[in-house]
């Protein structure tokens, strides 16, 4: 595969891949085994070097942190339980799954939403559910994307009602934090009261973990994804405009991008994952 040289040339000796270069993270070095899955090198010894070193960092509450530098768990977990099952049976993923069900974000919180009652008078209707990217912050449209696909997935194999009501949730999270313009941005529609643009790669990313809702509800966010791929200039947020509109039943169109400068670990494996994607094997649903 043409795209695997150059992501494999970035491996760290200790099997974790960095962002660029120096030091192994956990976010990259997930996409890139997600990458060598795509390609059907899931027992392969970069892979195998990758999952050693995934399995030497997991926490004792299941999770991961982005970093060891980081002494806390994140939205990184997630990322980790969108591994194929025979790469996830290295790790343990029950304690991972359980610490992903655990997380919701602050703005949900029974606390705050009593304080909030305290100081305005009157009680909002509970927010639905998604995920931060740090435990206890609000919950953003990337990290509840990312964790829906993963319990979609880990739903395959253990369809408690737990994690069905936990995907409903997220679902129904991305809904509320729609832009006018039936896309999505990192946060809220709105920002000082006025209508926020949405992003090409959140906008694709959302639309993936929407996947399997009524058609009529995602018409116009369909639209928005095809406009902005029409115009996309950045590699990772065309992949995720393509994984999005592939699970809406729509034929994306392969953008002639170049690049003018080195890519991230994380381009060259989201645009690995997409362009297999494309041609009929989805590593992310698999």
């Amino acid at each position: 595969m043409r795209s695997l040289p150059p992501l494999l040339a970035c491996q760290n000796p200790d099997g974790g891949w960095p962002y660029r270069e120096g030091s192994s993270w956990t976010e990259p070095t997930a996409y890139a085994l997600l990458a060598l899955a795509s390609s059907g090198e899931v027992s392969s010894a970069a892979g195998s070097r990758a999952l050693a070193w995934l399995k030497k960092n997991q926490r004792a509450d299941g999770g991961w942190q982005p970093h060891e530098s980081i002494d806390e768990s994140t939205w990184v977990t997630a990322l980790v339980l969108l591994l194929p099952d025979v790469m996830l049976a290295q790790l343990n993923t029950s304690a991972a799954l359980q610490w992903l069900l655990s997380k919701t974000g602050r703005e949900s919180s029974w606390t705050r939403r009593l304080r909030l009652a305290l100081i305005t008078g009157h009680v909002d209707p509970k927010t639905p559910d998604g995920w931060p990217w740090f435990p206890d912050t609000a919950a953003w449209v990337a990290p509840t994307s990312i964790s829906v696909l993963a319990l979609r997935k880990a739903w395959k194999r253990d369809a408690r009602s737990e994690i069905q009501d936990r995907i409903h949730q997220g679902q129904e999270f991305l809904f509320s934090r729609i832009c006018a313009d039936g896309g999505w941005n990192h946060g809220g529609s709105k920002a000082l009261g006025y209508d926020g643009p949405s992003y090409p790669e959140t906008t694709g990313l959302a639309l993936f973990a929407l996947k399997g809702l009524p058609p009529s509800r995602l018409a116009r966010s369909v639209e928005r994804a095809e406009q902005h791929l029409r115009a996309c200039v950045s590699l990772e947020a065309a992949s995720w405009l393509q994984l999005g509109l592939l699970t809406q039943q729509r034929k994306p169109l392969e953008p002639e991008l170049e690049p003018k400068r080195a890519l991230s670990t994380q381009e060259i494996a989201l645009a690995t994952i997409a362009r297999d994607a494309l041609r009929g094997r989805n590593v992310l649903e698999a």
